[in-house]
């Protein structure tokens, strides 16, 4: 480390984002595809779901996979389980208010992901032809 400011720096970071700091569990959670898709789900109908509704709306996530993202979800406080006394028991998913903050950010993510898919997708087949030209021999 050079100067006190580049301590400092590297101090505050390793308090913030160290493998300590309670805050790294929060960003695990909105770092999984089905915690951002079910967030996004259930933010764009603007209402809660039910568990068929986000099964058949999430193609490709499993009944395992949506049980315990709703389950991890709950536990986090950005979405709450709303259960009816029918025959057969109605279970229904909505955004708490703290899933409806969070939501502005994985939208956010979303759009940019949407406007720049174009880009990304270029940038992966330069990188690929780069890799493949220099993996062949001589």
């Amino acid at each position: 480390m050079g100067t006190f400011d580049e301590r400092r720096i590297f101090e505050e970071w390793v308090a913030v984002h160290g493998r300590d700091c309670p805050s790294r569990t929060v960003i695990e959670v909105l770092a999984n595809k089905w915690a951002l898709y079910v967030l996004g789900a259930i933010r764009r109908y603007e209402r809660p779901m039910r568990f068929s509704e986000l099964r058949r709306l999430l193609d490709g996530i499993t009944q395992k996979m949506l049980t315990q993202t709703l389950r991890t979800l709950e536990r986090d406080g950005l979405i709450r389980r709303d259960v009816y006394p029918t025959v057969p028991p109605r279970v229904e998913y909505g955004l708490t208010p703290l899933g409806v903050d969070v939501g502005r950010l994985t939208n956010a993510v979303a759009e940019w992901a949407v406007e720049n898919v174009d880009q990304i997708f270029a940038a992966r087949s330069a990188f690929d032809e780069k890799a493949a030209e220099a993996a062949q021999p001589l």
